[in-house]
């Protein structure tokens, strides 16, 4: 499949903005989401969108359906994150994670698969998360709503078969972005063992890939027209890692995590 118009949710950094970029250089038009449009890169077709927020996503699947009508990708990246200890989690925060990362690209995904199938021609590609075979401590909520959202796109790729429209699960591992920059709580850890976690998880950013491979391996699975799972980072994440998660004893992938994270012995 070669898109012709896409809408890519969260453009204004990162994965996302990467994503859009490389659409661009494909031909596509691409209309970018972001919670502050001044934000949005030129060259894509800015649209306001935060998604813990049910109007503002209704509002994006009306402007995009109007100055779209040919749009036949859409690809849900926005997300953001959340560091607590489960018993220090803000309420607040907790609904803000379901929000964003599960709840809104959900809708977003009904609503334009839904066109997409209409015409017999379309790809959602939905922006999961490796967390959900590797779970991050201290970002439960996190790495429950991307694991959430990943059997939510599994599911439909079973309910799109002979549509027409193909599914896409999309599973990064860690990526060089600011990610962490933005998370809530990220920099007021104060238990050891968060602290320790914290810190894992700085370095395994710092050393992971750019985001443009990211990018190439979104538009190399949407280009092959076909529903799957793809992961996408470095080897050692996105190609052992997937099987070795499907193979190992859940004792095993807990204690490799616990030292990976620096919590053993706690």
């Amino acid at each position: 499949m070669r898109p012709r118009q896409a809408l890519v949710t969260g453009v204004s950094a990162g994965l996302g903005q990467a994503m859009a970029q490389k659409l661009v250089t494909e031909g596509v038009e691409v209309w970018g989401t972001a919670r502050d449009v001044s934000r949005v890169p030129e060259g894509l077709r800015p649209v306001a969108l935060d998604l813990g927020d049910p109007a503002s996503v209704a509002a994006c699947v009306e402007r995009v359906r109007r100055e779209a009508p040919g749009l036949d990708l859409l690809v849900n990246n926005a997300g953001a994150g959340a560091f607590y200890p489960l018993e220090e989690f803000p309420v607040e925060a907790l609904d803000a994670q379901w929000r964003v990362l599960l709840h809104g690209p959900a809708e977003l995904t009904r609503a334009f698969y839904g066109d997409f199938r209409s015409k017999g021609r379309g790809c959602v590609v939905n922006v999961t998360s490796l967390a959900g075979d590797y779970p991050i401590p201290f970002m439960s909520a996190y790495s429950g709503a991307k694991a959430g959202l990943s059997a939510f796109t599994r599911t439909l790729m079973l309910e799109a078969e002979g549509s027409g429209v193909t599914v896409i699960d999309l599973r990064p591992g860690d990526y060089a972005t600011g990610f962490n920059d933005a998370m809530r709580g990220f920099d007021a850890v104060r238990r050891p063992d968060a602290a320790r976690a914290r810190d894992a998880c700085e370095a395994h950013v710092r050393a992971g890939p750019g985001p443009g491979r990211a990018a190439e391996d979104l538009w190399r699975a949407v280009s092959q027209g076909r529903s799957g799972v793809v992961c996408t980072g470095d080897f050692w994440q996105a190609g052992l890692g997937p099987l070795l998660a499907h193979m190992a004893p859940e004792r095993l992938i807990r204690r490799y995590l616990s030292g990976y994270y620096g919590l053993k012995g706690r």
